[in-house]
C-alpha cells in the first residue's frame, strides 16, 4: 500500500469530514482559500506544497435544489473547477479520485446502476456532476471517477439530521416512499476512499475509469426515515409518524432520480472494497446526533 498523504478538496463537507476523521494524520482536508475550485493556482499550490501521494475531491456544489436557481454557481464548482484540478494533478503526477453522484442518472433503470450504464441527468445538479465527470477523464487519464449515493453522517446536514429536527417540533413528517436508494455512511464511505486511492497511487496501477460506492443494502426514503425514528426511539430521542407520499405530489425545484440504487461489483472486484450494510451506520449515527442536539 502506497505510503505519504492523500489531500482532500474540502473541509466542512460531510465527505471531507468524515476523510479527516478516519484517515487521522495520513489526511490533508483543505478548503477555502487554500484550495479553492474557482481559483486553478491555489490547486496547484497546494499540490506543489504537500506532494500528496492522491488527491481526492470532495468539494463542489452539492446543494441540489439550489442548482436549479443557480446554475452558473453550480457549473463553475462542479464542471470548471475539477476540470482545473484534474490538470493541476497531472502536473504534480498524483492519481485523482473525483466524486459524483447518482444524479447522472434518470432513475428509469429496472436494476441498480452499473458504472457503464448511460447516464441521462433530469436536473441542473445531475447534469454539471456528469459534465465535471467528463472533464476530469478528458484532462487526465490517472482519475477515479467515484459515484456516492445518500450520504449520512453525525457530520454536516444530511437526511437523518433533517429527520430528527424535524420530529423536534412535529408529530407526523411527510417523506416521499418512491424514490429508493443505497444509503451511505460518510466515515465507511472514507475508509473505502481511502483504500481506492492508495491502491491507485500504486506503481503501475491501471483501471481507471468509473466505479460506485456506496452502503450495503438498498431502502426508499420512507422506510429510511421509520428506521431513522426507531433508532432515535431506542436512545429516547425525537421520533415522529411517518406519511407515505409521491414524488409527483411533492415537487421539489430539482427533479431526483426514483431508482438511484448503485452497482458496486466493479468496485470490489477492482480494489476489494465494498461499505457494511447502512443501518450499521445508522445505528452510530442517531445516537450521536441526539446527544449533539442535547448540547446545543
Amino acid at each position: 500500500m502506497a505510503d505519504g498523504k492523500i489531500l482532500v478538496i474540502g473541509r466542512t463537507g460531510q465527505v471531507a469530514q468524515a476523510l479527516a476523521h478516519v484517515g487521522g494524520a495520513s489526511v490533508i482536508c483543505l478548503g477555502r482559500p487554500d484550495a479553492d475550485l474557482k481559483r486553478p493556482e491555489t490547486l496547484a499550490r497546494a499540490i506543489d506544497q504537500h506532494k500528496p501521494v492522491a488527491v481526492i475531491n470532495a468539494g463542489g456544489f452539492t446543494l441540489v435544489d439550489q442548482a436549479e436557481a443557480e446554475p452558473d454557481e453550480a457549473r463553475i464548482l462542479n464542471v470548471d473547477g475539477p476540470a482545473a484540478l484534474a490538470l493541476a494533478c497531472k502536473a504534480g503526477g498524483v492519481p485523482l479520485i473525483h466524486l459524483s453522484t447518482d444524479c447522472v442518472f434518470d432513475g428509469a433503470m429496472p436494476r441498480a446502476y452499473r458504472p457503464d450504464d448511460d447516464p441521462a441527468p433530469i436536473c441542473t445538479y445531475g447534469q454539471t456532476k456528469l459534465d465535471g465527470e467528463l472533464a476530469v477523464a478528458d484532462a487526465y487519464q490517472k482519475h477515479l471517477v467515484v459515484r456516492v449515493s445518500w450520504i449520512f453522517s453525525p457530520f454536516g446536514h444530511n437526511f437523518v439530521r433533517t429527520m430528527l429536527k424535524l420530529a423536534q417540533t412535529r408529530e407526523r413528517v411527510s417523506v416521499v416512499s418512491d424514490q429508493v436508494g443505497c444509503p451511505t455512511y460518510a466515515p465507511a464511505l472514507a475508509a473505502g476512499l481511502l483504500e481506492m486511492s492508495r491502491q491507485a497511487a500504486q506503481p503501475g496501477f491501471a483501471s481507471w475509469g468509473t466505479y460506485h460506492l456506496a452502503g450495503a443494502g438498498e431502502t426508499d426514503r420512507a422506510s429510511l426515515a421509520r428506521s431513522i425514528f426507531a433508532e432515535s426511539a431506542r436512545h429516547d430521542g425525537p421520533v415522529a409518524e411517518v406519511d407515505d407520499v409521491l414524488t409527483s405530489a411533492y415537487p421539489t425545484p430539482a427533479t431526483r432520480p426514483l431508482n438511484a440504487r448503485l452497482d458496486m461489483t466493479r468496485t470490489r472486484d477492482v480494489f476489494g472494497v465494498q461499505l457494511p450494510d447502512w443501518q450499521d451506520g445508522l445505528a452510530a449515527t442517531v445516537p450521536a446526533l441526539i446527544q449533539e442536539m442535547a448540547t446545543s
